[in-house]
């Protein structure tokens, strides 16, 4: 189990930790304890100033129970966050995850560096608490993909991470909604993946050719309209992937011209990153985060 050095970066405030010893709501609970008024409680909800077992939790109606830890600050900074394309899934002391929409990048590219990223975004939000926080890279998906998004808040656990990306107890999925019916109920898709230096599109290729070797499992979830919804897991994780194998066998994605897909009134590539499992390298445990389906996805299959 790795050990991160403690963050010393995170603003310094006036903070009350709590000890759970009846089940209780957290609502319920805050008023018995700290003795303020209802406007006020929900006041620190809505500034996410309130943690449970270290992680911040806003739902008033959070079942507490006996043994668990409830942390309040009342330093009165306001640590909420609103995004049109971005909404916070978790977040503690060493890791933040989100779920974005399609149409922003997750971190900067060399021909967008004047565009909002997603790393931008989440990086001014860590630094509204203290300007010496900062934010590290652990993975990205595509612009026009939607779903999990994970960052680390330190470098060490960013590395820690990183090492183990590819264990078999990390996990990676995604839905898919893909042109045509694919018959095939499940199969696994293995090439070797190169991307062309000018066009910038990754071809596949069924022998080594100097490329990275790929690997999508994917599994047919649903089918109607001339379309199949399929659920693919990735062993690896190489830059547009799922698009080019879901291409090579002659099922592009729904939406993604680039790859082979006509045009169509679906205004959005129908790729969804919808679960992630990774080891925390801070307990050993394995932790998991999910982002539901597109509704889309499924109603352009009607």
């Amino acid at each position: 189990m790795f050990k991160a050095p403690r963050r010393k970066n995170f603003a310094k405030d006036r903070s009350q930790s709590l000890k759970v010893v009846e089940a209780a709501q957290l609502f319920e609970f805050l008023q018995k304890k700290i003795g303020s008024s209802r406007t006020a409680i929900k006041s620190l909800l809505q500034k996410r100033l309130v943690q449970v077992n270290g992680v911040v939790e806003t739902k008033y109606d959070r079942m507490l129970q006996v043994g668990e830890t409830v942390d309040v600050s009342f330093t009165g900074k306001k640590y909420t966050f609103a995004h049109p394309k971005i909404s916070i899934l978790y977040e503690d002391d060493a890791l933040l995850v989100v779920n974005k929409k399609e149409g922003i990048l997750s971190v900067p590219a060399p021909n967008h560096t004047l565009e909002d990223t997603v790393y931008k975004v989440m990086q001014t939000y860590v630094k509204r608490q203290n300007k010496q926080n900062a934010l590290y890279t652990v993975h990205r998906i595509d612009r026009d993909t939607s779903g999990v998004l994970m960052f680390a808040k330190t470098p060490e656990v960013q590395q820690a991470i990183k090492i183990h990306w590819h264990d078999q107890d990390h996990r990676k999925v995604y839905y898919a909604l893909v042109e045509g019916n694919v018959e095939k109920e499940e199969d696994t898709i293995e090439s070797w993946l190169k991307e062309d230096p000018k066009s910038f599109i990754v071809h596949s290729c069924n022998y080594d050719n100097g490329g990275m070797y790929a690997v999508t499992k994917y599994k047919v979830v649903k089918r109607g309209n001339g379309r199949t919804l399929v659920k693919c897991e990735i062993p690896t994780g190489r830059k547009n992937q799922i698009r080019v194998h879901m291409q090579s066998i002659g099922h592009p994605i729904v939406g993604d011209v680039k790859y082979g897909a006509p045009q169509t009134s679906v205004k959005r590539l129908c790729l969804h990153a919808t679960y992630l499992a990774i080891r925390n390298p801070m307990t050993g445990k394995i932790i998991t985060f999910e982002s539901p389906v597109p509704r889309i996805f499924y109603t352009v299959m009607r």
